[in-house]
């Protein structure tokens, strides 16, 4: 348990890096017009996302998943697992729980940072 706790943290600093560089290349690139760095590691997260679980399940190679997967796309975007959640129960045949799905965790999440952001204004008002 402490060596997968260890692989997680590991990849966890290596993807944070990797998105904090990203985020910066792209204000550097582009402007803070758009947020263009998180569409990046979104998307590319999840195409990494995708490639992973593929290549990790043809080569028995799971083991490395926790440092990957949970780890590197972890740190890097959890829009990726996101992402991986609601294809793989798409893939299922589960439909409309994979669109209830989808739209609880947009839907959900949207509304728990202006509840978080009224809160905490409220508290320093």
């Amino acid at each position: 348990m402490i060596q997968t706790l260890i692989q997680v943290a590991l990849g966890g600093a290596i993807g944070a890096s990797a998105r904090y560089m990203t985020n910066v290349a792209a204000m550097r690139l582009v402007g803070p017009g758009f947020p263009w760095g998180t569409v990046a590691v979104n998307v590319v997260g999840s195409f990494l996302m995708g490639a992973i679980v593929v290549i990790l399940a043809h080569k028995d190679a799971t083991r490395l998943a926790p440092f990957l997967m949970t780890g590197v796309l972890g740190g890097y975007t959890t829009f990726s697992a996101f992402s991986l959640d609601a294809l793989t129960i798409w893939e299922r045949g589960q439909t409309m729980i994979s669109v209830a799905y989808v739209a609880a965790s947009v839907v959900l999440s949207l509304a728990a940072i202006v509840a978080g952001m009224s809160a905490t204004r409220w508290a320093f008002a």
